[in-house]
């Protein structure tokens, strides 16, 4: 039986879903660089041109903001035309709004800027939907090592992304281009070359062929569908998982860098401690991966829940001066982070019906993103008002609000 150009053998999927894992990799490792590299000087870039630090957490709710419409709008074309389309889109939305950015540093347009860094959100979007096309045609008991996989391969360019600041801002300089403007550049290149990756070796595409497996022919009975009240517990349980990591993650990763500052510390620092955040996020993933698949999805949820008030306290206790212990607690942040990101994808491709999964899925990743930005805007204010230990502090106690929630959810579920 061949579907969509593919010869329904447990062989040629096997293969399919090897070489689709290795595509979204190799997109993963420019996306990864095009993510953090924005994140790292977004809130410096803002705070040098609105000339004030309160609000120095718009460019995170703007970028998630924009992140959170390109979700839904993602996951929906990936639902009518595949993954490939989807994901192309995105990234390529991302590299103009990075362009965009560099545009508006260089012209000092503050309204540009703004316009810029929420169209420059579609690739931090594009970038966590990737994770779904790892998953498409795996397994049940690999689901977590496939969402893994993909994830760990952002690693590498994340890592390197924050540490290029001062180069590419001697770069942009040397053209006459605000310094915090030059890791933007980057971005939107990097962008660009994962979004033409994508477009050019993503075939067939996974998420069409696994639909075709899933229906129902002389050939192909099918797989048998969840109840809808156990579909439904699922989905709720992956989401609340990484609605919540998402939330206190943005809004303790966001202030650190103004945090620094406000302390003496200079770039290379904050790159470093950024840098070593983001690999606590995406490095883990392969152990991670593992523990989703052997231990079970909800104790790797409350783990995270657990992980991410470890770091609230570290953070809140560390001294102003301290560049170790910070580095502790941003790697405890994105540990958690990551944590719940691998068990709530897990659990949402588990209970999805393949049918309507890639929609689902852009509607989670929405709300995944509406709740950073709402940490964003609220992380500067917070702050302000208070201090960069209290919002650590509370940030941590509101992700143990994960632990109640999906252990109730996942007992309605059926394991599947």
């Amino acid at each position: 039986m061949t579907h969509n150009g593919y010869a329904d053998t447990s062989e040629a999927r096997q293969a399919l879903h090897h070489r689709t894992q290795s595509v979204v990799m190799a997109s993963q490792v420019f996306s990864g660089a095009g993510l953090a590299a924005g994140v790292t000087v977004g809130a410096l870039l803002a705070q040098d041109m609105l000339g004030t630090s309160s609000l120095s957490g718009l460019p995170s709710a703007l970028f998630t903001a924009g992140s959170a419409g390109t979700a839904l709008v993602v996951g929906h074309l990936s639902q009518r035309l595949g993954r490939r389309a989807g994901l192309t889109a995105g990234y390529a939305a991302g590299a103009l709004g990075g362009a965009g950015v560099v545009a508006a540093a260089a012209l000092d347009n503050v309204v540009l800027l703004l316009a810029c860094l929420f169209v420059y959100g579609a690739g931090t979007a594009t970038n966590l939907q990737a994770r779904y096309a790892g998953a498409d045609l795996a397994e049940p008991d690999r689901r977590g090592r496939a969402v893994s996989a993909v994830l760990v391969a952002t690693t590498a360019g994340a890592v390197i992304g924050p540490n290029l600041v001062a180069s590419t801002g001697r770069a942009a300089q040397h053209f006459h281009i605000p310094a915090l403007a030059g890791p933007f550049a980057l971005a939107s290149l990097a962008y660009a070359i994962a979004g033409t990756i994508l477009f050019a070796l993503l075939r067939p595409d996974p998420l069409r062929v696994s639909s075709a497996l899933r229906t129902p022919t002389p050939g192909n009975l099918g797989a048998p569908a969840r109840p809808a009240r156990s579909a439904a517990a699922g989905v709720a349980a992956g989401a609340a998982t990484m609605i919540l990591t998402q939330l206190v993650m943005v809004a303790v990763m966001t202030m650190t860098p103004i945090h620094m500052k406000a302390h003496g510390h200079d770039l290379a620092a904050t790159g470093l401690v950024i840098s070593v955040h983001i690999a606590a996020m995406y490095l883990p993933s392969p152990i991670t991966g593992i523990l989703v698949d052997r231990v079970g999805r909800t104790p790797v949820a409350v783990g995270a829940g657990i992980t991410l008030l470890a770091a609230g306290v570290v953070s809140a206790t560390a001294p102003d001066d301290s560049v170790p212990l910070l580095t502790v607690a941003l790697a405890l942040l994105g540990l958690g982070w990551n944590l719940g990101l691998v068990s709530g994808t897990a659990m949402i491709t588990d209970a999805a019906p393949v049918e309507t999964r890639a929609g689902i899925q852009g509607t989670i990743d929405l709300c995944i993103a509406l709740a950073g930005a709402g940490g964003g805007v609220a992380s500067g204010i917070i702050m302000t008002a208070t201090s960069y230990a209290t919002l650590s502090v509370g940030g941590g106690l509101l992700a143990l609000a994960v632990i109640p929630f999906v252990v109730s959810a996942a007992r309605r579920a059926v394991p599947g």
